[in-house]
């Protein structure tokens, strides 16, 4: 994995991080269901990447 990819992985789980603490704030479960998929989502495709490359 290179480091463009690594770095929307990264941004990728800032975004659903900011997403949960957002929809927890707002008290909206669509909003923290979607950032916590968006989250657990963006590592499995990052393993999956790291272990490809091993």
């Amino acid at each position: 994995m290179d480091r463009t990819q690594a770095a929307y992985y990264a941004l990728a789980i800032a975004n659903g991080a900011l997403l949960v603490a957002y929809g927890g704030h707002d008290d909206s479960p669509g909003a923290q269901f979607l950032g916590a998929l968006l989250v657990v989502s963006s590592v499995i495709g990052a393993v999956k990447k790291l272990k490809k490359r091993a």
